[in-house]
């Protein structure tokens, strides 16, 4: 009977009036006119009664049917008996019949005789028989003068009988009775038969007058039945048994459990009903019940608002010394007209909710504690956001002290000596409690200590009477009580086991002091926080560690390369390390590889996957491929890194674009596997992106064959490689990114560096989203002078000339000290193409940082290192090459290949005459192209 429900405003009051005198379904269909079909549902009580009360009369019925006919047949037998020997005793009585039979002509004079006196017994027929058995008169002409046997040995000996038996008539009851002479003599026998048939039609003609009187006994009391029933009907109002029960166990605990006054008044203002808490409210007498409420001894002040007869919601009236809320309903249409009263104590509320309203506040600020602190995963300012909460709202005063390893991310020590304050929120100016940033020291007997000893909180209620508090902060303790604080709750900053610091509630000035429920609330305030406080601290060495494990996986610098001149940046996202990388690999004939790549995500995963394929591309370039090929090798690897059962976690959103620049044609060739496309700038500022045919992204290539592009550039041309977090942002889709790009690129000639600068400016917020990678080349052309090329004719003969131009070639750039090794190289190279190669042959010398000395044929095959035999007259050519030469590798084209060596300029420690190191090449084979 809760009023919570009634307290609610109505939308309008049109439509409260109309759902406060509305009945809910159920009630309405309690309450309509039962039809008499309903008796016959077992779901109501008075169905039920009435069904049981009609099988009831219909057994009786059926009973005493059953008994009368059964009666009825007993009687009609008994009268056959009686009846059939009183017929044959009288004929056999009768006078004349001992002459009759022992004279001449019996039959003829029995006959007639026997069959009237039948007739007049009622009985189907009188016989008569000779003790041999003759039969001399019988209700059946034919049977006259036949000799019959039957049960008439007691008739004969003088015996009168009655028996059931089967006959020539079917089955009869009949007597049989003796004829004597004068003397006593039996002479002849009598019997009077009736059949089972006849009796049985006799008792048939009266079932008509019992079966009706039957089925009017059945219809009175079927009929008394229904109207009772429908009575009970009308009183249950079609109530089941379980419905019944259920209403009056609610009517026990309305009257009896109920924690809230009921009154019923009925019509001329009379107590019908009150419960249990209404008569404690009121201090109603006990014969309340039925008496007029102005007779009850009411205060007018509750007394009047209750025969009202108004409705009221929630209405504050005194009684006696208790407040009561007043909420009156009308009873109409649930019942007759009258009202319902119900009253609530709020004397009592009041003091519950002064404490409901602290509880609520505290789970509001547990509430707001859960999303204001760790915000940040910062561990100072979770600290801080702790302090930020309680503040002024639980304490006056907090301050955080937190172990240093706990700020730097590490796990905190067994052994806890000092802390460092990280957070004082509560004071301003100069306070007497410790800075931030100071260290904190425990004393042994101070409430800090004894809280770490206990791992729960520590209660001071009263500084001023403290004396361990006192030990703890001699030298401030009195400038602290000046400034009017007075209580102190000190609660270990614990979280999964671990004590990551301690957290001081303070209270002063007109606040009161702290009490025993003021500590078990701050321990849960507490406990929460620390959680948060912990996470930073995890993500702080996390973040630490995937930065540490990112700077050791990014390019450091470029390696030294003619090609071009470079510039990058990097700038890691606002959620920390991500898997964007770049890098500049040097290849063999003066080229050079611009790689940038994108994996997606954030943190020591992400940055350890960028490792692995940064390390991957790296290995795949030292193969000397194309940027298609050398891509496809790298899906192929992803691919596998994917289904590979052995990995903890496949690599997911991962793209890359490698760029070949070669400095001696100003060819850039370039491919891309899901990355954007570079950016072009002219000597002249203009720029353009041009179109890269872009490839599945790593790993889902399906070992497709991945496509190119391939331009010539003029020289100090600038190529910007970028991964989409610099033109890609939550407000910003990618065409508006490559626009405002393109504004960044354009313009007067810059150097990459001031290149990069401006982009970064311009494109990018100080805390970008997404991690951003960018690299910027300006392209060089190797000077032509410094390129010579021959053509070889497949003659061993022409190796001799080829060789002393390229010695003439190195002379004339200063080279004379490389002249020896060089020829060397190029005469064991061109001899192995003539040997085992095919056309064209060509020699190419570049000078640059190096000098290359390259030897293309037609023929795919390479040459390897291979030990020699003690009887192979050569085969030792290419361990000499390897020897003269910084580094020697196999490049494939599209028409053959070239063997390529790079020399230092410095001729540093090369050898004198061909003898050096004979015996040491002796050991080595270089055929088997």
């Amino acid at each position: 009977m809760s009023s919570s429900a009634r307290a609610r405003p109505p939308r309008s009051g049109h439509r409260q009036e109309r759902q406060e005198h509305t009945p809910p379904p159920k009630a309405r269909a309690a309450r309509r006119p039962q039809r008499f079909s309903a008796l016959l549902s077992v779901r109501s009580v008075a169905g039920e009664v009435f069904l049981l009360q009609l099988a009831v009369v219909i057994l009786l019925v059926v009973a005493a049917v059953v008994a009368l006919v059964v009666q009825a047949r007993s009687s009609a037998m008994l009268d056959a008996r009686h009846r059939t020997l009183a017929a044959a005793g009288s004929f056999a009585e009768s006078p004349g019949i001992v002459d009759a039979v022992r004279g001449p002509h019996p039959s003829a004079v029995l006959q007639p005789s026997a069959q009237a006196a039948a007739k007049i017994a009622g009985v189907d027929g009188i016989n008569v028989y000779t003790l041999d058995g003759v039969t001399l008169a019988h209700s059946d002409l034919r049977q006259i003068g036949k000799r019959v046997v039957g049960p008439f040995s007691k008739a004969a000996a003088g015996t009168s009988f009655t028996e059931t038996f089967a006959g020539s008539l079917g089955q009869s009851v009949v007597s049989v009775v003796p004829v004597k002479d004068d003397n006593g003599k039996v002479i002849a026998v009598v019997s009077s038969p009736v059949t089972v048939q006849n009796v049985q039609s006799m008792v048939n003609g009266q079932l008509p007058v019992v079966l009706g009187t039957a089925a009017g006994v059945l219809a009175l009391s079927a009929g008394g039945t229904a109207l009772v029933s429908r009575r009970l009907l009308r009183r249950t109002h079609g109530l089941g048994p379980a419905e019944m029960t259920s209403m009056y166990e609610h009517h026990d605990a309305v009257l009896h459990a109920v924690k809230e006054g009921v009154l019923i008044i009925g019509g001329g203002g009379r107590l019908l009903l009150a419960n249990d808490e209404a008569r404690r409210l009121l201090d109603l007498p006990a014969d309340a019940e039925g008496r007029p409420v102005t007779d009850l001894g009411l205060e007018e002040g509750i007394a009047d608002p209750i025969v009202s007869g108004r409705s009221a919601t929630d209405e504050l009236h005194m009684a006696a010394d208790r407040l009561l809320a007043v909420n009156i309903r009308p009873t109409a249409p649930f019942g007759k007209a009258g009202t319902v009263v119900t009253l609530r104590d709020t004397t009592e509320l009041r003091a519950l909710a002064g404490r409901a309203e602290v509880a609520r506040e505290r789970l509001k600020l547990l509430y707001d504690a859960g999303v204001k602190v760790g915000t940040t995963l910062n561990v100072e300012r979770t600290a801080e956001e702790l302090a930020e909460v309680a503040v002024p709202r639980f304490a006056d005063v907090v301050t955080v002290d937190l172990l240093d390893p706990v700020l730097r991310g590490e796990e905190p020590p067994e052994v806890i000596t000092e802390m460092r304050r990280t957070a004082v929120v509560g004071l301003r100016g100069d306070h007497p409690l410790s800075p931030v940033g100071e260290v904190i020291r425990f004393g042994p007997t101070g409430p800090m200590a004894a809280g770490l000893a206990r791992g729960s909180a520590v209660l001071e209620a009263d500084l001023r009477a403290s004396r361990r508090w006192r030990a703890q902060h001699q030298a401030n303790a009195a400038q602290i009580l000046d400034r009017g604080i007075h209580s102190l709750i000190v609660v270990p900053l614990r979280a999964r086991g671990v004590v990551l610091g301690m957290v001081g509630y303070w209270r002063g000035q007109d606040s009161p002091p702290f009490d025993g429920e003021d500590v078990s609330f701050v321990e849960e305030l507490t406990a929460r926080a620390a959680l948060s406080v912990d996470n930073a601290r995890r993500y702080t060495r996390e973040h630490d560690m995937a930065v540490t494990l990112q700077r050791s996986l990014l390019p450091r610098g470029v390696p030294e390369q003619s090609a071009v001149e470079v510039a990058h940046r990097y700038l890691a996202a606002q959620a920390g390390v991500g898997g964007d990388w770049f890098d500049v690999i040097p290849l063999p004939g003066t080229r050079v590889a611009l790689v940038v790549g994108d994996v997606v995500g954030h943190g020591l995963y992400a940055a350890a996957t960028m490792g692995r394929l940064r390390t991957a591309v790296y290995n795949f370039s030292t193969l000397d491929l194309p940027p298609d090929e050398l891509l496809s090798h790298l899906d192929e690897l992803v691919a596998h890194i994917d289904t590979d059962e052995q990995e903890w976690q496949g690599i997911t959103g991962a793209t890359c674009l490698c760029a070949i620049y070669d400095p001696v044609s100003g060819q850039v060739t370039a491919a891309s596997a899901g990355h954007p496309g570079p950016a072009l700038v002219d000597p002249d500022g203009s720029v353009s992106f041009p179109e890269v045919p872009v490839s599945p992204p790593l790993g889902l290539g399906a070992g497709m064959p991945m496509e190119t592009m391939a331009l010539t550039l003029p020289e100090g041309s600038r190529l910007a490689l970028f991964t989409d977090g610099l033109i890609e942002s939550r407000d910003r889709d990618p065409d508006a990114g490559l626009t405002a790009l393109r504004a960044a690129l354009s313009g007067p000639a810059r150097t990459p560096d001031e290149t990069c600068t401006a982009v970064i400016e311009a494109m990018l917020p100080s805390r970008p989203s997404d991690d951003v990678a960018l690299l910027v080349a300006r392209t060089r052309l190797l000077d032509p002078e410094r390129i010579a090329e021959w053509e070889v004719e497949p003659d061993p003969a022409a190796v001799s000339p080829v060789r002393n131009a390229c010695a003439r070639r190195l002379v004339e750039w200063g080279l004379e000290d490389i002249s020896f090794t060089t020829e060397l190289i190029l005469s064991e190279l061109m001899t192995n193409a003539i040997r085992y190669g095919t056309e064209p042959i060509r020699v190419r010398l570049l000078y640059d940082r190096y000098l290359v000395c390259e030897v293309s044929d037609g023929s795919s095959t390479s040459p390897h290192l291979r030990r020699a035999a003690d009887t192979d007259e050569g085969g030792r050519g290419l361990f000499l090459v390897a020897q003269f030469a910084e580094r020697w590798g196999t490049r494939y084209t599209a028409r053959g290949k070239i063997i390529w060596s790079e020399q230092a300029l410095d001729a540093g420690d090369a050898p004198a005459s061909m003898d050096l190191g004979e015996a040491l090449l002796a050991g080595w084979d270089d055929e088997g192209l």
